[in-house]
């Protein structure tokens, strides 16, 4: 048992490191950027308020628990924002193979029954081919938007993001898992954006 506790804290003392590591997103109120520990716990917040947006055969408890895990393998890698110079690299292939590296390193370090069960959540969500997957994919995408509408456009201005930006880089995957809630959002985006027609 000691062993086996001896592993679990040493997973959730790695996992501290998260709070460390810090977000292109800036809080709801501009005042300074987020860290992926509260972006994390920001978004299970969001799966159990919206759940009534989820689709059907999505368990909610399981999107929560993925939204907890998705971005502890940034501890290695970083945020790597969409939006950025250097957004071309979110989901290539060299930050994936960063990303699996991370996961080996990070769930290696609970016991292996348990670093299994949540190594396989990491990836579920990450592939996004299961209803809850692309629910929790789908939460992932709005939450900055949402935090950038708030901010009076936050890192959207750093980047000179655009509305054609928003659409194909999260429009898509947002209607995918949550429909109306990319209807919602994107009626505020257009109202952010004033010169589309």
């Amino acid at each position: 048992m000691s062993a086996r506790l001896d592993a679990q804290f040493a997973f959730l003392m790695e996992a501290d490191k998260l709070k460390q590591v810090i977000r292109a997103t800036t809080l709801a109120d501009g005042s300074r950027r987020e860290n992926s520990g509260e972006h994390s716990w920001h978004l299970a917040l969001y799966a159990l308020v919206l759940a009534d947006h989820a689709g059907p055969g999505v368990t909610i408890d399981r999107v929560v628990k993925m939204l907890l895990l998705h971005d502890l393998v940034e501890i290695d890698v970083g945020d790597v924002p969409i939006h950025s110079a250097n957004g071309e690299a979110h989901g290539s292939a060299e930050v994936a193979a960063a990303e699996a590296r991370a996961a080996d390193r990070i769930f290696g370090l609970l016991p292996a029954d348990l670093g299994t069960e949540l190594r396989a959540l990491w990836e579920e969500f990450e592939a996004a081919v299961t209803p809850d997957a692309i629910f929790a994919k789908s939460l992932d995408r709005v939450q900055p938007v949402l935090h950038n509408l708030a901010s009076g456009g936050g890192s959207w201005t750093e980047y000179e993001v655009t509305f054609e930006q928003l659409e194909a880089r999260v429009g898509a995957k947002v209607a995918r898992g949550a429909p109306s809630i990319w209807t919602y959002v994107r009626a505020r985006l257009q109202a952010f954006f004033p010169d589309l027609s």
